[in-house]
């Protein structure tokens, strides 16, 4: 019943293709595309605007690299592993301790010293990057996840995504790891997406696999109390990631350190569609008024005071 193009524009429900021409190819400069479709750039970007990102612990860019890539994580009992160009959670390696010589994964795998080698390998080759082009492996230091968030994520970290539209927060859900992403906050492995209201952080709806839950399939935990922290910083740190970048329809997902409080995980330019689901409304109702508005040249913060009168 959903798949009804009539029921769907009566939701304002943004699909693929309206996306990618209206939205993508209206709002986003391809000259700006590898600020964020480059993790590594996007973190140095970053960095130059005074916006706190996670720790960079190293990169490897060529194969004769490889062996030494325990430099980077030598002083780490967890660590985090990306190709700077992989998309959709491909590639990334998430280690949560380190027992002698083994690699524990957030599953609980133990992984050795050939397979991390063979992982990073397996980046720098392009097996997990857009394109398929040759890349850099990112290592990362685990974020410490805020407490707020115990029962609500299994065995990962979790993240907010926001949708920015022209400098408005727009959307927002809260990606929950689980036994299935694998320590992942990646819904098209298994993570729970839990609709996040704009004006007060609090939690909407959640759903999993695109059914809607109620509770956590791993910690059984009610997710209807999830409260994000630290929600107004959140809201202000999106809305500058469109002033880095100047894309107007964007991603920003943000992971909250228990010491350091909101960093910025990554960008994504072609953020998915799942969060209209996760908060059970269409984009396009929101997206609409935005572009009605006669006055857009509003500052940060009367950008963030509209969206969370409005949204």
């Amino acid at each position: 019943m959903l798949a009804n193009p009539f029921k769907l524009k009566k939701l304002g429900i943004l699909g693929m293709n309206n996306r990618n021409i209206n939205y993508i190819g209206k709002h986003n400069d391809r000259k700006n595309f590898p600020l964020v479709d480059n993790k590594l750039k996007t973190k140095k970007l970053a960095q130059e605007h005074n916006i706190s990102v996670p720790e960079l612990l190293g990169y490897i860019q060529y194969q004769v690299e490889i062996n030494h890539f325990e430099d980077y994580i030598k002083n780490q009992d967890g660590f985090v592993i990306k190709p700077a160009q992989g998309s959709g959670g491909k590639g990334i390696l998430v280690i949560v301790k380190r027992v002698n010589d083994k690699f524990i994964k957030p599953s609980g795998e133990e992984l050795n010293y050939t397979d991390i080698k063979r992982h990073i390998s397996n980046i720098l080759s392009g097996l997990y990057s857009l394109g398929g082009r040759n890349d850099v492996a990112v290592f990362e230091k685990l974020v410490d996840f805020d407490n707020a968030f115990d029962g609500f994520s299994y065995e990962g970290v979790p993240d907010v995504r926001v949708i920015v539209y022209q400098g408005f927060p727009t959307l927002s859900m809260m990606r929950l790891s689980t036994s299935n992403s694998d320590g992942k906050a990646n819904l098209h492995q298994g993570a729970v997406g839990v609709g996040i209201d704009i004006k007060t952080g609090k939690a909407l709806n959640a759903v999993q696999f695109g059914k809607p839950i109620t509770t956590h399939p791993d910690t059984n935990r009610n997710l209807k109390e999830l409260v994000v922290p630290y929600w107004d910083e959140i809201l202000h740190l999106s809305a500058r990631c469109y002033e880095m970048t100047n894309m107007g329809y964007l991603g920003a997902d943000i992971v909250i350190d228990k010491i350091r409080g909101p960093l910025v995980l990554e960008l994504n330019a072609r953020p998915g569609l799942a969060i209209q689901i996760a908060n059970d409304i269409g984009a396009l109702k929101k997206f609409n008024l935005i572009d009605e508005l006669k006055d857009k040249n509003k500052s940060l913060e009367e950008k963030v005071a509209f969206a969370k009168e409005h949204f």
